[in-house]
């Protein structure tokens, strides 16, 4: 979502100056940059949080189903969300500020293995044991809650695929730069960047489309309301 309006924002600015309708300075210039790029390093850093904290929420759903709403109270849902803006913002303010250090693009590829590896283990986990318990379940009330939160977690994997296939170029644009920044391989990869940042902005279009397939009672309303609009 971050990305999009930063895109927005950058094709605004940049229409309004191409047309003397904006005189920007190039200070003013630089800050705008610093604060676009601040805005699409907070998207991937929050983007990959959400789906690792999401993952967990499904996880304790699925077996912790009776202290759930002890556990995943309303209170700690606000602070866990706020924690994770707070920290998206502050680390991508300082990855921008120290943008030519290596370490930079060391962290963020590292905290993306990490936080794939750990989301990968909750879902592997989710479905081996979900699986053998769903045999042991007699009560139907549990049966289904346990179905529909197995239908979450199946969305969720979907949603995780698409991040990993239209974020994942990008991440491997930056493994290169570090691995092979002068081979003409890497340079021929690096000729692709703005390919990379489409998909980057079709992840943002994609997942409201999942999330409405996903959905049976969205599905519902999306019918009647084209079924209204033939009506008419």
């Amino acid at each position: 979502m971050l990305v999009s309006v930063s895109n927005v924002v950058e094709t605004m600015f940049m229409l309004l100056t191409e047309h003397g309708l904006l005189v920007v300075t190039p200070h003013m210039m630089k800050h705008l940059d610093n604060v676009i790029d601040i805005m699409i390093c907070s998207s991937v850093v929050s983007s990959l949080s959400f789906l690792s904290t999401i993952a967990a929420d499904r996880y304790i759903t699925i077996f912790y189903a009776l202290r759930y709403h002890s556990i995943m109270t309303t209170q700690r849902a606000v602070t866990v969300i706020v924690i994770i803006w707070l920290a998206s913002t502050i680390s991508s303010t300082l990855f921008i500020v120290y943008y030519t250090d290596n370490a930079v693009i060391v962290c963020l590829v590292t905290f993306f293995c990490i936080t794939l590896v750990f989301t990968a283990v909750l879902y592997l986990h989710m479905f081996v044991l979900a699986h053998v318990h769903s045999r042991r379940i007699i009560a139907f009330n549990k049966s289904r809650r346990q179905a529909t939160s197995m239908k979450g977690a199946i969305t969720l994997t979907i949603l995780l695929g698409v991040f990993i296939i239209c974020w994942g170029p990008f991440f491997l644009h930056l493994i290169l730069i570090l691995t092979c920044p002068k081979s003409p391989y890497c340079t021929c990869f690096f000729s692709h960047f703005n390919l990379f940042l489409i998909l980057i902005i079709c992840n943002s279009l994609i997942d409201p489309l999942i999330y409405a397939y996903r959905s049976q009672e969205l599905r519902k309303t999306l019918k009647e309301l084209v079924l209204c609009s033939w009506c008419f």
